[in-house]
């Protein structure tokens, strides 16, 4: 057996050429702006921001090679200051022999503001080009200052054609059986646009089909092999979505065990708890509201527990949260009321702003009647001016929000009527 064939098939199918690029054809297609860029003869520092198995790694590297310079990758998750040092003494000894260098950050969000901070004398003077790869948004994970001095990239999840492409790829270097049309169809699925994926799954069935001496990879076959791998629904297709829509009606519908257990089906799935932290969080807001303000509160602590463990320890405060939620009083009344308030505003005119409620910072606005006959609510009884009008003239009053009767919100429902009774008598 050759070393070629030891090599990780990922590695194996990595593209040496620009052109035997799978996907990202926005970027890369004749007349794009990556193609231009490599096309330019000019290497310039930027982020490629994509999904996993995207092909951040793949370009970085083509672009180190079409530009000749040193290829130095550094890992944001292993990786420190000692690292960066590093790979600024081999730029130097490159640039005094001519060469230049690639320095290819990957996770580049995993690195604290001084250790980016650390790569910006080295951008600005041209000693290295920087390229990061990221799958989080660049504009709230990288520093302002390094990102100013990046073109940015948006990576796009691959097609399930281009995945079949890649399967086909596969098959023609020999590193696979023949394949059922029905197992790649799954195989793509379980793939969800990862290339990486893909292949790490390609080959863990090409190494069992060897043993097995098995000449065709069926449908059957895949799922005896990969049956804990290959999750319960297609995290792109619909049965995710119809797994968090009834996560989501089981937490409204105040039955514990039932969001336990489809929070559970989804973490098992493969969904990115992250993602169903945002989810709980949203389910907060819309669904228990101010019945319980405390169950926001709770909900964003779960996310920021699980952002600082990961899995699976921060899966617990996840679970915790599903519970909270789920046994809470339920109250959708401001979310009814913002959606209420959005379609008035929308077909109602623009109504001016009331002159006792205008901010008047000048003597000419104050001559204009700005601000002239507003209460002051601190200095009134209660910290309440009764018979005041809040609302543009001439504009009844809309009553967006009704509490219920349930939790905190009796509570908020009563002061209101109290406040109503004295405007009232005021008026």
């Amino acid at each position: 057996m050759t070393a070629a064939t030891h090599m990780p098939l990922a590695e194996r199918l990595r593209p040496s050429t620009l052109g035997a690029v799978v996907g990202q054809q926005h970027l890369l297609g004749e007349g794009m702006a990556l193609r231009l860029a490599f096309e330019s003869g000019q290497p310039h520092s930027c982020i490629f921001w994509g999904p996993p198995g995207t092909g951040k790694t793949t370009i970085a590297r083509l672009m180190a090679h079409a530009f000749e310079a040193q290829f130095i990758t550094i890992s944001a998750v292993l990786g420190g200051v000692k690292d960066i040092r590093e790979a600024v003494d081999k730029a130097q000894l490159a640039q005094q022999q001519g060469l230049r260098t690639l320095v290819f950050v990957d996770e580049v969000h995993r690195f604290n503001k001084s250790q980016q901070d650390a790569f910006l004398p080295h951008v600005e003077s041209g000693l290295f080009t920087f390229v990061g790869a990221t799958t989080e948004n660049p504009s709230f994970e990288v520093n302002s200052a390094l990102l100013s001095r990046a073109a940015v990239y948006v990576l796009h999840a691959l097609t399930p054609d281009d995945l079949k492409q890649i399967v086909a790829l596969a098959q023609a270097e020999h590193a696979l059986p023949a394949i059922e049309n029905v197992a790649i169809e799954r195989l793509v699925g379980y793939a969800d646009g990862d290339a990486r994926r893909l292949l790490n799954t390609l080959e863990t069935l090409a190494v069992s089909a060897v043993q097995e001496q098995r000449q065709t990879i069926t449908d059957d076959w895949l799922l005896k092999v990969l049956g804990q791998q290959l999750r319960r629904y297609d995290k792109g297709g619909e049965q995710f979505y119809d797994t968090i829509s009834a996560l989501h009606k089981s937490v409204r519908g105040s039955d514990p065990d039932a969001a336990l257990y489809w929070l559970v089906r989804m973490l098992d799935g493969g969904a990115d708890p992250r993602y169903l932290a945002r989810r709980l969080i949203r389910m907060a807001s819309e669904d228990i509201g101010l019945a319980d303000p405390r169950a926001l509160r709770l909900a964003l602590d779960a996310a920021d527990v699980y952002a600082r463990l990961g899995s699976p320890e921060g899966e617990l405060a996840l679970a915790e949260c599903v519970v909270y939620l789920a046994v809470a009083p339920k109250s959708n009344a401001v979310y009814k009321a913002f959606n209420a308030a959005k379609a008035f505003v929308k077909q109602d005119g623009t109504r001016p702003v009331p002159l006792h409620l205008r901010n008047a910072p000048t003597q000419l606005m104050k001559t204009l009647d700005y601000g002239k006959g507003y209460r002051y609510a601190h200095d009134e009884p209660d910290a309440f001016a009764a018979g005041e009008r809040y609302l543009p003239d001439g504009m009844p009053d809309p009553g967006f929000y009704q509490p219920v009767e349930r939790g905190l919100e009796i509570k908020i429902a009563d002061k209101l009527q109290r406040l109503k009774n004295r405007n009232h008598q005021a008026r």
